[in-house]
């Protein structure tokens, strides 16, 4: 049984470790066998980004060598796809190496896509690759003033980012004496700060509290730099001194390319995570366009699901499990506070009052992810 894991990131690497430990007979008498294509020979902790950012973190953190972080039963090649043949169960690859399976997993994950709102990519900051975060992180230093608008367009990873960006920059302009100099202002493109009504109803009177102004039902329409200003699909504008962003995302181009999903989201069942249509491709993560949460503990709970699934498949012949469509979120509110949501398909986020506590057990498990990405946490 020829198990082929596409992408290196969390979920993928957390299904190949689950399944290399839930199949170790059948990997030892040969009859199984884990194979995991990635574009890079690194593993990025992409929350880490966040603190990038504001200079919470270094680059250096940021990465381990992904081999590292794998069963040494895994097959591990650097070498990413360019075509999918799911018909004739097979793989094509940069290298031009073909990869035959008998079960897929596609955990690609996003890509942010500023280039969707013309303007965007030129005139704003974000944090969504080393880069990007590293050139925030300069033009913040030099920020001595001014109106710093936060805008968000969806669909997005990490769903509370825009949130912790905001709360965060209120802490750093503070730190740095500026915060009297300093209006934060906050758009979001529905009806409220955040797609999840309770977070929005915890989070606008926080925002309340700090003196951040919001702006709802402002989709982002294009940045005109010369004048500094944001205009929106609602006909709306919004002047600005800095602009940070959080681009609308997309999946990843190869998707696209081989017509797999509409913008690379590609249709999953959100019980089963299997392609639809495909009893033997499964999707993890940000790939699937499951209207839920694109955030690392999603990934890491359907590669659980998933683990233990396949491993099934191979030793009884059907699943045994679906996944219920559960998240975890930190929600960084500050330099020294957070809080947290959790959630399903059922039962909706309850975020508490932010405490110390919560903010210290994000901190340790930035520490902890490398350990929860072998999937032993």
């Amino acid at each position: 049984m020829k198990i082929l894991i596409v992408g290196g990131g969390m979920g993928g690497t957390i299904l190949a470790n689950n399944l290399a430990r839930r199949l170790v007979p059948e990997l030892k008498a040969g009859k199984a066998e884990i194979t995991m294509l990635s574009a890079s020979d690194k593993h990025m902790y992409q929350p880490g980004l966040l603190y990038l950012a504001v200079g919470r973190m270094t680059p250096d953190e940021l990465y381990r060598d992904q081999a590292s972080l794998l069963e040494s039963t895994i097959r591990f090649h650097v070498d990413p796809v360019e075509e999918f043949h799911l018909d004739d169960q097979h793989v094509k690859t940069r290298s031009g190496r073909v990869h035959a399976y008998d079960i897929l997993v596609i955990a690609t994950g996003s890509r942010m896509y500023p280039e969707e709102i013309p303007g965007l990519a030129e005139h704003a900051e974000t944090f969504y690759t080393e880069a990007s975060a590293l050139k925030m992180f300069k033009r913040l230093q030099s920020f001595e003033g001014g109106k710093v608008v936060i805008a968000v367009g969806v669909p997005h990873k990490c769903p509370m980012a825009p949130l912790e960006i905001t709360f965060m920059l209120h802490d750093y302009f503070k730190d740095r004496g500026l915060l009297d100099k300093v209006q934060l202002h906050y758009t979001y493109p529905i009806n409220r700060v955040h797609t999840l009504e309770n977070v929005a109803k915890w989070a606008a009177p926080e925002m309340d509290r700090l003196g951040i102004t919001y702006e709802t039902f402002f989709n982002m329409k294009e940045v005109d730099g010369e004048k500094k200003v944001l205009l929106s699909e609602e006909g709306t504008e919004v002047p600005y001194d800095l602009l940070i962003t959080i681009p609308a995302h997309r999946g990843m181009e190869v998707l696209e390319r081989n017509n797999l999903g509409k913008n690379g989201w590609v249709p999953t069942h959100r019980g089963k995570l299997n392609m639809e249509g495909r009893e033997n491709v499964f999707v993890l993560g940000d790939t699937t366009n499951i209207p839920i949460s694109k955030a690392g503990s999603t990934a890491h709970f359907q590669a659980d699901t998933l683990g233990e699934n396949i491993a099934a498949l191979i030793k009884l012949g059907a699943p045994v499990r679906e996944y219920d469509g559960k998240v975890f979120c930190f929600i960084e509110t500050g330099k020294d506070r957070a809080t947290y949501a959790m959630f399903n398909y059922q039962t909706p986020p309850s975020p508490q009052p932010p405490t110390k506590a919560v903010h210290w057990f994000k901190m340790a498990y930035n520490k902890l992810y490398w350990v929860s990405a072998r999937g032993l946490l």
